[in-house]
This record gives structure tokens, sequence and C-alpha cells, in this order.
């Protein structure tokens, strides 16, 4: 099952020439999950190799307007559109009230918006994963997310099969789901006799907008990807605490003491260009990177390898044609 993360907006507050305000968008297989939609954001799908679809759900972090301003215009795309699929929001307590407030901006649409409040300690069942809903310090109505995958069945034993006699077909098939299964010659076996030991799933941890908080090292634990907001240099601190942000190097203390194998780094104030604070990051955690707007992190289970950036992942390759194609 593919996993990756596109970041269409990493710029914290206010756009800049080169980075949007916040948006990630997460793939994992067919499911397209987007979590904050900053001014812009439908923009920066369609300039991106992924496009604008049909989104199912949208996840808010909280309603500082550099989270939500994309909302508008994209719902009123969706309506232009025709679309008929139903569309989930999800956002701290007050998600009602900002709606109430933003249908005078989009209008009526034809298709069902379902607004959903969610609140710390809840949990959004999914077949396989779950999305996790867990506290944040930013001073307002503010809530983080976890995607977390179930564990997985250990790996097959196919040496271990053979010498069992389990015949190749729906029986090993039904083993390696962690089902039992009754063979021919009447014997019953389960699946610890031909299954490794259970493994993990991965785990993306994305907090919004948040001061160092100990339910962001906690819900971290071991997990794949930290996404973390770096609002200012560790030469802001002081700053930092007065408006509940985190500094590149308080980001990357949480990423320290929680064991994760790569902290993104996102939501710069504009002051800055990203080297500055990847270095800063990087003294404390070296498995630190500072996403650009287009660039995807891909997600691989931890037994085939680590996370891994991919710059301008999400972004066309520009053809000399394109470039050189007169204005009209």
């Amino acid at each position: 099952m593919d996993l990756d993360l596109v970041f269409l907006g990493t710029s914290g507050s206010a756009p800049t020439a080169h980075r949007a305000p916040t948006a990630l968008l997460v793939r994992r297989g067919g499911d397209r999950l987007l979590f904050d939609c900053a001014e812009g954001t439908q923009r920066q799908l369609m300039r991106s190799t992924v496009g604008l679809p049909d989104l199912a759900e949208i996840f808010i972090s909280h309603f500082h307007a550099d989270h939500y301003l994309g909302l508008p215009g994209m719902l009123k795309t969706f309506q232009l559109r025709q679309r008929e699929v139903p569309l989930t929001i999800y956002g701290p307590p007050g998600l009602n009230d900002l709606f109430n407030g933003l249908r005078r901006v989009f209008g009526k649409v034809s298709y069902p918006v379902e607004l959903v409040e969610v609140r710390p300690g809840e949990a959004l069942d999914r077949n396989d994963y779950k999305i996790l809903v867990f506290p944040v310090h930013h001073g307002v109505a503010a809530v983080g997310y976890v995607l977390a995958e179930d564990t997985r069945p250990g790996r097959f034993d196919n040496d271990a099969a053979d010498a069992l006699g389990i015949p190749v077909g729906p029986e090993r098939g039904a083993l390696q789901r962690g089902e039992s299964v009754t063979l021919a010659d009447g014997r019953t076996l389960t699946p610890d006799a031909v299954l490794g030991a259970a493994r993990p799933g991965r785990r993306i941890v994305i907090p919004g907008d948040t001061a160092p908080v100990e339910t962001v090292r906690v819900l971290a634990e071991g997990a794949d990807v930290l996404v973390h907001e770096a609002t200012f240099a560790d030469e802001e601190q002081d700053r930092a605490a007065d408006t509940l942000h985190s500094t590149a190097r308080q980001a990357a203390q949480v990423a320290l003491d929680a064991g994760v194998r790569l902290l993104a780094l996102t939501h710069l104030s504009p002051r800055y260009f990203g080297p500055e604070l990847s270095r800063e990051a990087r003294e404390l955690f070296p498995a630190t990177v500072v996403p650009k707007d287009f660039d995807v992190i891909e997600v691989p289970f931890a037994e085939r390898g680590e996370p891994t950036l991919v710059r301008r992942g999400a972004r066309p390759e520009r053809t000399p044609a394109a470039e050189q194609a007169p204005a009209p």
C-alpha cells in the first residue's frame, strides 16, 4: 500500500513568492486526505501532478485564517464542476459556527457536505487505519491528527508452510490474513505456525500549529514521519512562546525525544527561506527535512526502507515548448 505526503503549502501566516500557506495532502492507496486548506490550496492542487480531485475528507486543525481560507473557493469550484459525491469536513468545536459565516461566501451547493466537530481522544475508524485526534497547545480550539495504520500480520514463512504440507492456494492466503485453516487431512493450523511476529503499521503525526507540548511527543513516539511546525528560529524563542508556536530547535527536540524516523518542518514564517531552520534542527536531530511546496515524502513500510523526501515530486516537468510559448 503506497503512502506519501504532498506538501501543497509550507508557509506560515501568509504566502510568499515561493511558498503558499498551509495545506498537506496525504495519499494512501486510493484515499486522498487533505489536512488544512489555506488560501490558494485548490490552485496548488491544480498546479501539481495531483490535480483537483473530488476530495472526500478535509481535516482542519484550527480556525486561524491561514488554515481554512481556501475552503470557500474550493467548495464553489466543486459546485461549478457539478460535483455529486459527498464531502466531509472535520474540525474542532466551532466548525459549525465557522461555516454559518462561510456559507455567505460560497453559497448553496448541490452536493452533500457533512460537518463533523471532533474532540481530542476520538478515533475515526477506516478499513485498516485510524485517524486519531489529539490536543495541541495553540491558545484556541485546535487539534492535531495522527494517521495510524493497523498492525500487520508477520511475514509468511513459505519453508515452514511446505514442511507442514500446506497446499499453495486459499489455505495459505487465509493463514496470511490471520485466520485458522483446516486441511484436507483434518489438521487445524493456526497462523502462528507460519507467520513471524506482527509488524507495526505506519504512523504519520500532524500536530498543526502548536507550542511544544507533551501530547505531541507522546503521539509521535516511534512515528514514521512527524510534520511539525517551525514558525521561528531559536533566536525568536520568546516570540514563539508569546504566539504559541514552535522554533525549529524545539521541533527537533520533540522528534529526538519521540524517536521518529523523519522530521518534516513546515509552517515557516515568511522571514525565513528554509536552510537556516534546517541547519538549526539538524544540529539536534539529523533526520530533518524542510519541504518546499510540491515536495513529496514517500513513506515505505519500515522493512522496505526509510521515509524519503522527493524534491518537486508533485510538480509537473516543464517542457521546452511550454517554456518558450509566447504570452497570450
